[in-house]
């Protein structure tokens, strides 16, 4: 038989209402009795049913998704999952609010998190870049007692609680081993556009394709990363003039979230057939330039997955119990024509 309160509360001489304001740290006892308590549940083997006592208490949890107001169509998708979270977390009591913030503008962020407290949020999941200013606001929330998932792009330097997404290293080296099998060993250049330099994931998808190309298919000149910052005529157009000049470019990395106006270029210049185009993210605009031939590969991951294993995390963090590790592992996969569902 599984031991329960009763058995606690008469190994310990306290009442059921004692052992109840120790299991929930809630105040109004002891230290010495709190010990006592804790002694009992270590000694019997005690494991509280978190879901059955939420259900009691009529638990909801309350929980925040910051991400960027950004074109890209990466952010739409995982706003999509989000909302599709939404009309299903009903029956796990739990409350999303998504939280908007103008992508590059980290004192707006900032100002964003500021908004968000114990009193009224349960746990907070970010997709932003990692500034000092950030780190602070993170620090604020933590010491609040507000648990933080990082999303996409991780956030180490923060004390963030949890990391959903992939390895965006090994993404970066899946990457260049796609790059190098279908661009063959006849020498040539990559162009490689990245939306910022400051958002951490694009650094490591690039330092991970960087590592490929120089242990695999030295042969192929990598050239120093183009920033977009998600704007697509900044895109468009340093596109366009690396096109024009250099005659020896035979690919393009795109590193970021956003692929658009990269496609747009594409479809219509004379030179992108001649090119292997290797991406991240499965949008709308990625699907249909795989479909038409525009893109060879992209390297992927579930955003639906993305959204429920921060949802899980937030939820386990907030009730202070473990996760399931091998569940919140996000894989890369890569898309293809061929496999296109």
């Amino acid at each position: 038989m599984r031991p329960t309160v009763n058995d606690i509360a008469k190994a310990a001489g306290v009442s059921l209402a004692t052992v109840d304001r120790v299991l929930n740290a809630r105040s109004g006892v002891t230290e010495k009795t709190v010990q006592r308590v804790n002694a009992a549940i270590d000694q019997l083997g005690y494991v509280r049913d978190v879901t059955a006592a939420n259900l009691a208490r009529q638990r909801r949890y309350r929980l925040a998704f910051v991400l960027p107001e950004a074109p890209e169509l990466f952010v739409a998708t995982l706003r999509e999952a989000l909302s599709e979270a939404g009309r299903s977390s009903a029956a796990d009591r739990t409350e999303i609010r998504t939280l908007s913030f103008p992508a590059g503008n980290p004192h707006a962020l900032v100002r964003t998190l500021r908004t968000l407290n114990a009193g009224n949020t349960d746990g907070v999941a970010i997709f932003a870049p990692e500034t000092p200013h950030v780190r602070d606001a993170i620090a604020r929330l933590k010491s609040d007692g507000v648990p933080i998932v990082a999303l996409v792009s991780d956030l180490p330097s923060t004390g963030r609680d949890h990391f959903v997404g992939i390895d965006n290293i090994a993404g970066g080296r899946t990457a260049g081993f796609l790059m190098g099998k279908f661009h063959g060993k006849s020498g040539g250049s990559v162009m490689v556009l990245v939306s910022s330099m400051q958002a951490r994931d694009n650094v490591e998808r690039r330092l991970g394709f960087d590592q490929v190309m120089a242990e695999s298919f030295p042969e192929i000149e990598v050239l120093p990363s183009l920033e977009s910052h998600d704007d697509e005529e900044i895109t468009a157009r340093v596109v366009s003039e690396v096109l024009d000049a250099r005659p020896d470019l035979t690919g393009i990395y795109s590193v970021g979230h956003g692929s658009r106006a990269l496609v747009e270029v594409l479809r219509t210049h004379h030179r992108a057939r001649q090119l292997t185009i290797v991406a991240h993210e499965l949008t709308s605009v990625t699907r249909e330039a795989l479909r038409s031939g525009v893109i060879d590969a992209v390297v992927s991951q579930d955003v639906g997955h993305v959204v429920r294993s921060a949802l899980r995390v937030l939820r386990a963090k907030s009730d202070g119990v473990g996760i399931v590790p091998a569940q919140e592992r996000i894989r890369i996969e890569i898309v293809v024509r061929e496999n296109l569902s």
